[in-house]
């Protein structure tokens, strides 16, 4: 499993994953003491309406952050990554 320390950041993204979605997933994590999740910039030179608005989700982990709470910041992405690309095809 991956470790963050304290004081650290995680990248997160969900390609194709729509602005409204990603701003869901924003409000659930700061729900947790200590995790400060901030929406990154798409990075296309191109507007494509099948891309995503957002380059992905990026994670801060501040001082007031506990490892205990671990499980639910994994349980709040998995949830959306088992809702949004469980029944895609690769």
């Amino acid at each position: 499993m991956h470790t963050v320390a304290q004081n650290q950041t995680r990248t997160v993204i969900f390609p194709d994953l729509p602005l409204a979605i990603y701003r869901e997933i924003e409000a659930h994590l700061r729900q947790v003491e200590g995790v400060v999740p901030s929406l990154l910039p798409q990075t296309g030179s191109q507007f494509d309406y099948s891309q995503s608005q957002i380059g992905g989700l990026q994670i801060d982990y501040t001082e007031t952050w506990q490892e205990s709470d671990r499980p639910l910041i994994e349980s709040i992405l998995n949830y959306y990554r088992e809702r949004y690309f469980s029944t895609r095809t690769l």
